[in-house]
């Protein structure tokens, strides 16, 4: 069954000069694990953003000095700007925006394959005191929750990246309109996202942390999953889902001590079968873009999963009670 991929060749064009861990060959990788399971086809080149759209979650400062970096050079320790920057960062937003307005009119999964990525990249750049942007450098998954409110009412941003998308969450912090999921390795980069974080004056229980223990598993995530995320499904009823979708969990990914397979993300596509799904590319380095992307897509495009009694530790058991303990103010959990 085919799907539309947005992507364009601009987003090889930001690079680093050497070795990075975010690198052009991320893109290539994904791609790649995609051609081998038959699923790269319908891809469509997006069109850039006019330059005020990116105003719409970022302050115009920070804008300003990233389009003033004309050579390569150093935001932070971790993060870059090239030349070729800015130019593949409009047509992310693009198409970001575009996953949003295809997944509303036609329904369905609505692959954005952007780089560079952008849940860590808050209003002004680094957010809630994070050491750095991690990568990221204007927040695609914000902007497309931003352009669907302008045409529905209820949007779940769902996060399941290894690391706490606190750009996102920053961004968001005081929309009710927008619901934020985040699943993610506790305590590690950028230091974010834990149980009590439920949203600003008014949005309150809007932001819904799950911090998972280090070395989560299937078991765990597919638990934390069918406790947290498919409730407040269920009673939120979007009439969109944004995915931040990030592989960097999955087993041998090396940059967390996570041990996902294609179970947790078949499972996981699984479930939002049926919704229409804005799908935003955010981390992964390896083996999860090869193999974690395209079991997330089968999941949802089948709307089958293999089935599974999930064992989680008694760890996550209790974080996951602890999030219920504090959302069931505003849930059912």
């Amino acid at each position: 069954m085919a799907f539309p991929i947005l992507y364009s060749p601009l987003f090889l064009e930001h690079r680093p000069p050497g070795p990075h861990p975010e690198n052009p060959d991320r893109l290539l990788k994904a791609i790649e694990g995609l051609r081998r399971r038959n699923l790269w086809r319908n891809v469509i080149e997006p069109e850039p953003v006019p330059e005020e759209e990116l105003l719409r979650v970022h302050t115009p400062e920070y804008v300003g000095l990233v389009k003033s970096i004309r050579e390569f050079a150093y935001l932070d320790p971790d993060t870059y700007v090239s030349p070729g920057t800015w130019r593949a960062a409009l047509r992310a937003f693009g198409a970001a925006g575009k996953a949003v307005e295809l997944a509303l009119d036609e329904g369905g999964l609505h692959l954005a394959l952007v780089r560079p990525p952008g849940h860590h990249a808050g209003r002004s750049g680094r957010a809630f005191n994070a050491p750095t942007l991690g990568f990221c450098i204007f927040n695609n998954a914000a902007y497309a929750a931003k352009v669907a409110e302008e045409k529905v009412g209820r949007v779940l941003v769902i996060d399941f990246d290894a690391h706490h998308g606190n750009g996102t969450q920053e961004i968001l912090w005081d929309d009710s309109r927008a619901v934020h999921v985040d699943l993610h390795e506790r305590d590690i980069y950028p230091m974010t996202g834990y149980e009590y974080d439920v949203g600003g004056k008014g949005a309150e229980g809007s932001k819904i942390n799950v911090p998972m223990p280090p070395y989560s598993g299937d078991d765990d995530y597919v638990h934390a999953w069918d406790e947290i995320v498919l409730p407040v499904l269920r009673q939120f009823r979007p009439e969109l889902i944004i995915i931040s979708a990030g592989f960097d969990g999955f087993r041998g990914e090396g940059l967390t001590t996570l041990g996902l397979t294609e179970v947790f993300f078949a499972h996981a596509g699984a479930t939002l079968s049926g919704y229409p799904l804005a799908v935003i590319f955010e981390g992964g380095y390896s083996i999860g873009l090869e193999r974690g992307l395209p079991a997330f897509i089968e999941g949802y495009l089948s709307g089958e999963a293999p089935p599974m009694k999930a064992l989680p530790s008694p760890e996550t058991i209790r974080i996951v009670e602890l999030v219920k303990r504090i959302q069931r103010e505003w849930w059912v959990l």
